[in-house]
């Protein structure tokens, strides 16, 4: 099958200091250098037996792949590249996690450009260095409204996938519902007995922000219950605890759904300071279900936003466009429903 050589494995590696070729990994393996090649390019073409020895000696020699050389040879470098707003916020790094775990476990590598902000000129820097590094194909994180613009410019022939952009691009989408996660908080307070519910809003200019006002908007206009003022935040816990501290001695306020969990935590300091009783006076909804947030004091009841999923989307959409770059049709578009899970920090009005 031309995969052994007949040659005993090499005792050692390439001379000190030397990066190891494709050679001395074949030389280890005791096989022919175009088995290297398939194991690493086509590995379900090579005997399981085989492909352990070749990836045990590029473990040993701790090979690089020439990526040069492998688009020679296959068309395809097995790196892809993101595209990502610059941020430490919980959501867009789940994000990117979600899409780097996704790729690693289809033997891909990533290249990550990280943008401060999401103009037309920066993304169009960003796309054309990162097809500067032969990537097969990119995925764009966009979760700025005014992003469209810049992803607009692009052309359309390229192999993009766009993550949480805010309207219908010429790219395949991969996006979290939030509209419906809105609505499912906002109906588990309603369902409760709340009259109402109201709302602390992330800034203006972010997809998943609009999102939730426009969900939490459906909700009690389908419940027929009077909308309060949306109070407008920041997504952190300092904006959640101002906000809170304008509505926390208002008695009518029996629930509120902020926009994510951060903001959550400094609304109920707010309450809390104010001799409101979580939940026996207030109900308080959070979004994002980061790990921190059974742990609060009460545990919060939040939606959870499923960014594994929101990985594997982007990446087999971004596969499918890069197998059929002219393929006809509308993009693909996918989105993910988000859960709601129920803790402490929620409960039925009292008579």
């Amino acid at each position: 099958m031309g995969e052994s050589t007949g040659r005993r494995p090499a005792d050692r590696g390439p001379a000190e200091g030397r990066r190891a070729l494709m050679e001395d990994v074949a030389a280890l393996a005791g096989v022919s250098a175009m088995t290297v090649s398939r194991v690493l390019n086509s590995p379900e073409k090579v005997r399981a037996s085989t492909r352990a020895r070749v990836l045990a000696a590029v473990r040993a020699l701790d090979y690089r792949p020439n990526v040069a050389a492998r688009v020679l040879v296959t068309g395809r470098s097995g790196v892809l590249g993101v595209v990502s707003f610059d941020t430490t916020l919980y959501g867009p790094a789940s994000t990117v996690y979600g899409i780097e775990r996704a790729a690693r476990e289809h033997d891909y590598v990533i290249s990550i450009v990280s943008l401060s902000a999401l103009t037309r000129r920066s993304i169009g820097e960003a796309v054309d260095r990162l097809r500067g590094q032969a990537v097969d194909g990119i995925i764009i994180v966009a979760p700025h409204v005014s992003a469209a613009e810049g992803l607009r410019g692009l052309p359309p022939e390229l192999p993009i996938v766009v993550v949480g952009a805010a309207e219908e691009l010429p790219f395949p989408l991969a996006a979290v519902d939030q509209h419906v996660g809105a609505v499912r908080a906002t109906r588990h307070l309603l369902d409760m007995g709340h009259e109402t519910v109201w709302h602390l809003s992330g800034p203006a200019d972010w997809v998943d922000a609009d999102g939730r006002v426009a969900g939490w908007r459906a909700a009690l206009a389908a419940g027929r219950c009077r909308e309060p003022a949306s109070l407008v935040g920041d997504w952190s816990a300092q904006s959640g605890y101002d906000l809170g501290r304008m509505i926390a001695r208002d008695p009518s306020v029996t629930a509120v759904f902020a926009a994510n969990d951060a903001m959550a935590l400094g609304l109920l300091r707010a309450l809390r300071e104010a001799g409101r009783r979580i939940p026996q006076d207030v109900s308080v909804v959070g979004f994002d279900n980061v790990p921190e947030s059974p742990y609060f004091s009460p545990p919060l009841t939040t939606v959870r936003q499923n960014f594994g999923e929101i990985g594997r989307h982007a990446f087999s959409l971004l596969m499918d466009r890069i197998g059929r770059p002219a393929a006809d049709g509308a993009p693909g578009r996918r989105l993910v429903g988000p859960e709601l899970i129920v803790r402490e920090s929620t409960a039925a009005v009292r008579a």
